[in-house]
């Protein structure tokens, strides 16, 4: 299994969204675009008060945008 092993919607969450830039969605959660970059790329798993803010910024559940990956 490679990167983290939670997996996210965070880009089918901003399309649906009315296309929300990784920009928009950073700023709504107090982070740096880059973190949103990395986080949409598997590069890491978010902190749970991140995970947290991302679901509210987009109005859903936590696990409606993240899931445990299964091998």
């Amino acid at each position: 299994m490679s990167g983290t092993p939670i997996a996210n919607e965070i880009r089918r969450w901003r399309f649906e969204r009315g296309e929300m830039t990784q920009e928009a969605l950073a700023q709504a959660c107090g982070v740096t675009r880059q973190t949103i970059i990395a986080l949409e790329a598997g590069k890491y798993s978010p902190s749970l008060e991140l995970a947290f803010r991302i679901a509210r910024a987009f109005g859903v559940g936590i696990d409606e945008v993240f899931r445990w990956k299964t091998e």
